[in-house]
Formats: structure tokens, sequence, C-alpha cells
């Protein structure tokens, strides 16, 4: 039988702290406070740091929540083969991705998900900060990036190409760059924490240095300002397919290109048998973005 202190450490992770887990329960917070303190004295090890604010997990904790998150799925997985609903996909489905992306490109399809799914409870969470899935509370993780995180599961749904361009009007203004030397003598648009570039050419790897024109923490200002003639920038097919087709931008140097390595994730954490919703929700992914992901059918060769 299952330890229900077990269940009730997985219950304050996936709630973010004792409060909200203990209105989960119907159990009180001094309660849950005991009932901790008892598990990880029980345990000799400490699972969690506790604060007035928040909540996080020790190195011990993040293995024992892993490991139970994997045992409560696999009996609830049991369970429903022998009441005949494993198939269906339900329950609570917690799904974290980036502003831009998510706006742009998940958000028009979510629909025909929930319309499939209809017992699925989803949430969907849009920011350009990096999810950890357990401080999060996140089920999934959309992620563009060249390592999807260390010691997790991570389907590859696309390769993020990625273009430098700017606008007609920009390069009518200043001249269109030859080379990639060229560039030291333009105006380069890029949010903190995105240059130097490092792209790939014909001879093989190279690095673009230099300062964004305009500081910015937003990829998307960073967009808006490319479209309005501010510069040239680096920017993924995804973003900008829309504005080549309308020749609202246009490519600059085609030979040279973002890294491969850089890609479109679909990130859980490494469990046995995940949750039917999880499960089906990467398939829906793929679905959408695998072999060919929408923005690259008709913009580029």
């Amino acid at each position: 039988m299952m330890d229900p202190d077990h269940e009730l450490f997985v219950a304050v992770v996936d709630e973010g702290g004792l409060a909200a887990a203990g209105r989960r329960l119907h159990i009180s917070p001094a309660m849950m406070s005991k009932r901790l303190a008892r598990l990880e004295e029980r345990l000799g090890a400490k699972l969690v740091h506790r604060t007035t604010r928040r909540l996080a997990l020790t190195s011990t904790g993040e293995q024992l929540h892993a490991d139970l998150r994997g045992i409560l799925a696999a009996l609830d997985e049991a369970e429903r083969r022998v009441s005949g609903a494993s198939a269906v996909a339900s329950g609570a489905l917690r799904v974290t991705a980036p502003t831009s992306f998510g706006r742009m490109h998940l958000a028009p399809y979510l629909q025909r998900f929930l319309d499939a799914h209809p017992k699925v409870e989803l949430s969907i969470d849009l920011s350009d900060d990096f999810a950890d899935l357990i401080e999060s509370r996140a089920d999934l993780a959309i992620r563009i990036t060249a390592d999807p995180g260390a010691g997790l599961t991570a389907q590859r749904l696309a390769t993020n190409r990625r273009i430098l361009c700017a606008s007609p009007a920009y390069l009518v203004q200043h001249g269109t760059p030859r080379t990639i030397a060229d560039l030291g003598h333009h105006r380069l648009l890029a949010a903190d924490g995105q240059m130097p570039w490092r792209l790939i050419g014909p001879k093989g790897p190279t690095k673009v240095e230099g300062h964004s024109h305009v500081r910015t923490n937003s990829s998307e200002l960073v967009r808006e300002l490319t479209l309005a003639g501010g510069g040239v920038a680096l920017r993924s097919l995804w973003d900008i397919s829309t504005a080549l087709l309308r020749g609202e931008v246009q490519q600059i140097l085609p030979a040279y290109e973002g890294s491969s390595d850089v890609g479109l994730f679909a990130v859980q954490l490494p469990q046995a048998n995940p949750p039917r919703a999880i499960s089906a929700f990467v398939d829906f992914l793929v679905t959408l973005y695998v072999p060919t992901p929408p923005w690259e059918r008709t913009v580029l060769p």
C-alpha cells in the first residue's frame, strides 16, 4: 500500500506549497507540516527548504519526487487498465511555453486537442523565463534551445531555423550586407543574452560579435524593431515566416543560418508511465510540427 505521506509529499511539490496542497487534500496546514516533518525524520533526509514565501526541493527531494510521480502514474495506469479507462486522457495538465511561440504557433491549434480530449483540464503558462518543471509545477515544457536539460525526457519536435534578415526600408537606407564582415558596419538587433550570433556558413561555424543597437530583454520588441527598419536581426522562421511572405522583411546573407543545434523540444520529468494526458499532448505536438513545421512549408527552400 502506498504510504500516505508519500502522496502528501508529491501533492506539496505539485501544488507549490503546504497550504495549497492542504486545501487539495483537505488537511490543515499544521498537520501538513507535521506529516512532512515526520516523513523527513523517517527517511533521515531533508526533502524541502521552507521559507515564508516559497518552497524549494533539495536534491534528495527532487529525486524522491521524480521516483514517486512515476510510481503513482504506474498505479493510476494499472487501475485504468482494469477499469477500461486507460485509453482516455484526463485530469489536470500544466504546460509552459515561450510567449511569442505559444501565441503564434500553439494557441491557434489548442482547440483541436481540447476537442479530442475533453476530459483534460488544460492550463497553459506563456513566459520567456526558463521554466523549471518542478518549481513551476509544470507537467510539460516547450523549449527552444540547444540543451533541453539534463536528466529530463525530451522529444525533439523541429529544428529552429534562424536566418539573418532586415526590412526593405532599412536595406534601402543602409545598404545590403554582402559578407559577414559587413555586419560590423550595420545596426544589429538582439535581445539580452542573444549575442554573439553563432552561425553556420559555407566554411563551417562562424561567430558575429557586437552589441544590439537597442538594448532590451524582449525578443518580441526586437522583432517589431526589425519590421520597422531598425536594423539587422537573427530571427527564427517560426517568428518571421509571415513577414517574409508579405515582403515586410528580407533574408540577407542566405548562405549563413543559426546553428542547427537549437531545436524545438517537448520536455517532461522522466517517468516510466507518464499520465495519458501528457502523452496525448506530446502526440498532438508531433502532429503539428513533425516532420515539417507549418512555418517552413512555403517560406524558404
